[in-house]
């Protein structure tokens, strides 16, 4: 394996169903992804994007096929080891920004720090910083009922980076937001990517999102139709 590999799949395949139901959503998917890496995955509907995030963001397990994640064979953990994954070194930023509706942004933020048993001070210490990474410091007090959509989805990803996560897993993170405001969180992502060293995986069906990347994969029916590095266009 590359000594900088930060993730390798091996003939990966998922299946859902059986007999006469049984679905291939992935049917062989061979794929490195280096550290530090942004990456979009784009396909239509059904072509087996979604399953592979969810595969490669331990949310599900493959039906067969290895899983590499930083060295860790991820497809032979049992679930509470996936969860301890997911909570050490991935975020998660979605469409639908899943924020407390009744909670502030600063206390949306300290969630996961919360999960993992942090004191008070330090959870605010660590969520103020994170705000402040992405822009919005002085929105801390608000609620997710007075903020825009641009400004939710960075309180979103202040929450998913709060624990300093290698790899970040963006969901159609653009999917709510006009077109002014997409760039904007296109360009914090880039930043996140380029100034912090976070890898970046990011499902879209949006061309001009995917061109943030630095590679474009595209999917379909269960395999990797195209994987192609772009030059910077931002």
């Amino acid at each position: 394996m590359p000594q900088q590999a930060l993730i390798e799949l091996r003939d990966l395949t998922k299946t859902y169903g059986t007999g006469d139901a049984a679905f291939e959503a992935l049917r062989g998917v061979d794929l490195t992804i280096s550290r530090g890496e942004f990456v979009a995955v784009m396909g239509p509907s059904g072509s087996g994007k979604s399953t592979l995030m969810n595969l490669l963001g331990c949310l599900d397990t493959p039906t067969s096929g290895s899983y590499f994640f930083q060295g860790i064979r991820v497809e032979t953990l049992n679930q509470d080891q996936r969860s301890l994954l997911r909570r050490h070194a991935l975020g998660f930023v979605f469409q639908g920004f899943n924020l407390l509706a009744r909670t502030s942004a600063l206390e949306n933020v300290e969630l996961p720090l919360l999960y993992r048993g942090y004191p008070r001070k330090q959870r605010h210490q660590l969520a103020r910083a994170a705000l402040a990474s992405v822009g919005i410091p002085e929105k801390e007090r608000n609620t997710p009922a007075e903020l825009s959509g641009g400004q939710l989805q960075r309180v979103a990803i202040a929450r998913a980076i709060v624990t300093k996560p290698s790899t970040l897993f963006a969901d159609e993170p653009t999917g709510n937001l006009d077109s002014k405001t997409t760039r904007e969180i296109m360009q914090l992502l880039c930043h996140l990517n380029s100034e912090l060293g976070i890898s970046v995986l990011m499902v879209t069906h949006e061309e001009h999102v995917a061109t943030y990347a630095r590679r474009i994969i595209q999917v379909m029916d269960g395999l990797i139709e195209s994987d192609v590095k772009i030059e910077d266009r931002r």
